[in-house]
C-alpha cells in the first residue's frame, strides 16, 4: 500500500513539473525545517514550471541553487532589558534600631567623628544612634545579602567604607546631596557607602563592604570601643540585631 501511495503521488507530481525533472519521496526521517524548505521549493518550481529546461545545460547545480535561494534560516532572538544592569537601584529607606551580639548600642562620639559600641545603663538610652537603612537593587540580584547604605537618622552623616593607608576602614562621610545615593553605578566611587547585608537568624545580620568583599562592619571585645571594619578571623564581633521600626 505505501509503495503504490508513493508511486500515485510521483506521477501526479511529474504531471506538474518542468519537463526533464521528477520528484522523488525518501521515507527518511526530516524535520520541519526541511519539511518547510521543500514546501517551498516545489512552490517555486511549481511557479515557473511554464518554463522550459534548456537542453543539458540545467544541471543538479541549478536546482539547488533555486532550492538555496529559498531556504528559511533559523534566527536566535535575545530580550534586552531597558534598565541598565551596572548600578544600584534604591527601593526603601527603613528606621532601624542596632546593637551589636553584646546587646550595646551605637553612640556618635562628636569630637572623633566614630561610632562607638557602648553598653548604656537606664536613662542613657537618648545616647544611641538609629541608623536608616537605605536598601537596593543589586545588579545581579542575590537571594544571600542585600545592599544597603547606612545613615544617622537626622543628620547627613553615612557610614562609608574606604582604604586609609594597606587596609579598609569604616568612616563617618557628610552627604549634602542625598539624591547622589538614589542610583549608584558599580564601578563608581560611591560603592564605598553600600554594604551587604547578609542575615543569618532573626534580625540577626552581617554588613559586609561592597568595595572590599570580606572586610565588616565589627565592634570590640571591650566595651565604648570604635566601631571598625575587620575580616573573619579578626576577634571582633561581626554579628548585629537589625530592627526595623515602625
Amino acid at each position: 500500500m505505501e509503495s503504490e501511495m508513493s508511486c500515485n503521488m510521483s506521477n501526479m507530481w511529474s504531471q506538474k513539473m518542468p519537463q526533464g525533472l521528477d520528484l522523488e519521496i525518501s521515507d527518511h526521517p526530516v524535520t520541519m525545517k526541511r519539511v518547510v524548505n521543500l514546501i517551498i521549493a516545489i512552490e517555486r518550481l511549481k511557479a515557473s514550471r511554464s518554463e522550459t529546461v534548456l537542453g543539458t545545460d540545467f544541471r543538479d547545480e541549478n536546482l539547488l541553487n533555486i532550492m538555496l535561494d529559498s531556504i528559511v534560516e533559523e534566527k536566535i532572538v535575545f530580550e534586552r532589558s531597558g534598565v541598565a544592569p551596572s548600578q544600584f537601584s534604591r527601593t526603601a529607606v527603613h528606621q532601624c534600631d542596632v546593637t551589636d551580639s553584646q546587646k550595646r548600642s551605637l553612640v556618635l562620639v562628636q569630637n572623633s567623628m566614630e561610632l562607638h559600641a557602648v553598653r548604656l545603663q537606664g536613662g542613657s538610652d537618648n545616647r544611641k544612634v538609629q541608623l536608616n537603612m537605605s536598601t537596593y537593587i543589586h545588579p545581579a540580584p542575590t537571594t544571600e545579602a542585600r545592599p544597603v547604605a547606612l545613615g544617622i537618622k537626622d543628620t547627613n552623616l553615612f557610614l562609608s567604607c574606604h582604604k586609609e593607608g594597606d587596609e579598609p576602614t569604616l568612616h563617618l562621610e557628610e552627604v549634602t546631596d542625598k539624591d547622589s545615593l538614589l542610583r549608584i553605578g558599580s564601578e563608581s566611587d560611591m560603592v564605598r557607602f553600600l554594604f551587604y547585608k547578609r542575615d543569618s537568624g532573626l534580625n540577626i545580620s552581617t554588613l559586609m563592604s561592597a568595595r572590599y568583599p570580606d572586610w565588616y562592619i565589627s565592634t570590640a571585645q571591650q566595651d565604648s570601643k570604635p566601631v571598625e571594619m575587620c575580616q573573619e578571623v579578626a576577634p571582633r564581633y561581626r554579628s548585629f540585631n537589625i530592627q526595623r521600626q515602625s
